[in-house]
């Protein structure tokens, strides 16, 4: 099976400008190719690996990826899918976001030399206004450019001049990338398509209309229940750890729905035909197993994260699951217990029901909180006190920094315990 065969097998064609002409390219030769993100954020969220994971199966099937990090493009602002103006972000802060993002480009395709990473800001930023205008402003007829859809769309609302020449830029991207370095496809998401036509157009101006260049557009990724891929109820989940945990990363992943995971198994692993066909088929004889799902959260969170993460979340998981806490590391308890209710405490013991009612407000009376002891719904570090005269120690477990609390079979707190 070709990568583009592969491709169109996972679903992961929208649209080709030439799909005879590349498909023979890719078959004959080593492809040099690219897709581009702009540096308007410090991290990735799962939305921005669509391309990225396109671009890696071509990097696993021989060819040549190259990543262009968007120095100068991320600081004009990319209308595409955007219906008002970009706020324009400080130079330090784009470098700042630049940087984070080549960490994570360099630990997503690895360090063996087979991708390369580019700042278009190291020739864009060379040209002076009269060279833009002459050498490529001439170029591009305005009437063609206003009925792209990237524009088109933003014309009732407005467009800036600075943003409306976002597609010229991104075109020189593509002719220089043609020039140097050989690259001769573009990847992008469906809203990539008008400024990917223009860069094939500008290098057929420039090179000559037999210059083999090609574009490939990814289709937009919705869920079954028709919304958009790419968030959860909390927000975007991201790529860096410190903005979303390992373990909510896999959370998102194994909480798919029956009638995504399959879709997404092919979007987002590695996995073989073979294998994805027999996930299928698990899905529909024993759903309740989730085997497809739990596969789905290993591979990407793998991917992202490396295996040490998948092995933590599933601990954290587990844990939680069965109520046996106590083995848990303090860095687990603060990625597992993150979005559970939580209150700070001090490191002072203190008797159980006067902890649970004045001090954490867990328990709304001091009779109630009796019954709950005795009755044995209270569970503090994975062990049940029935004793009502027992006492809290908050520096006794997990380095002195969380107490865990139970109560009843599902509702979980965590106290922090302040120095």
């Amino acid at each position: 099976m070709s990568i583009i065969d592969e491709l169109k097998w996972r679903g992961a064609v929208n649209q080709q400008t030439d799909e005879a002409g590349l498909a023979e390219l890719v078959n004959e030769k080593k492809v040099g190719l690219y897709a581009g993100i702009d540096p308007t954020g410090d991290s990735m969220h799962i939305g921005h690996l669509i391309p990225f994971m396109i671009l890696k199966r071509f990097q696993l099937a021989g060819h040549r990826p190259y990543i262009v990090i968007g120095g100068a493009t991320g600081s004009i602002g990319d209308p595409s899918g955007k219906k008002s103006e970009r706020v324009l972000q400080t130079m330090d802060q784009v470098r700042h976001n630049q940087e984070c993002l080549t960490k994570q480009m360099e630990h997503l395709f690895g360090q063996d030399g087979s991708f390369k990473i580019v700042n278009n800001y190291d020739w864009l930023s060379k040209l002076s206004l009269l060279d833009f205008l002459r050498d490529y402003g001439k170029l591009f007829n305005v009437n063609t450019m206003l009925n792209k859809e990237i524009v088109a769309s933003r014309l009732e609302v407005g467009i800036s001049y600075t943003e409306f020449t976002y597609q010229i830029l991104q075109s020189i991207d593509f002719l220089h990338l043609y020039r140097h370095e050989d690259v001769q496809l573009q990847i992008g998401g469906a809203d990539q398509w008008g400024n990917i036509t223009s860069g094939i157009d500008l290098i057929h101006r420039q090179e000559g209309a037999d210059a083999k260049v090609y574009g490939l557009t990814i289709p937009l990724l919705l869920k079954a229940d028709g919304t958009k891929f790419g968030k959860s109820e909390g927000g975007n989940v991201w790529l860096d750890p410190e903005k979303t945990s390992p373990y909510d990363f896999y959370q998102f992943w194994i909480n798919t729905d029956d009638r995504d995971v399959v879709k997404f198994l092919k979007y987002f692993t590695f996995l073989d035909q073979d294998e994805i066909n027999r996930l299928a088929d698990a899905v529909a004889t024993h759903p309740e197993k989730r085997e497809a799902q739990k596969r789905l959260a290993e591979e990407v969170t793998e991917f992202v994260h490396g295996k040490d993460a998948v092995v933590e979340a599933q601990h954290i998981t587990k844990a939680l699951f069965s109520g046996d806490v106590a083995e848990l590391t303090a860095n687990e308890i603060e990625q597992g217990f993150k979005n559970m209710p939580s209150v700070t405490v001090t490191s002072a013991k203190q008797g159980i029901v006067e902890w649970l009612v004045d001090t954490t407000k867990i328990e709304s009376s001091r009779r109630q909180a009796r019954e709950d002891v005795t009755n044995g719904a209270i569970r503090i570090n994975g062990e049940k006190v029935t004793d009502t005269d027992a006492e809290i120690d908050p520096s006794a477990a997990f380095d002195g920094k969380f107490v865990i609390v139970r109560r009843g079979k599902k509702r979980y707190f965590l106290a922090r315990v302040s120095d």
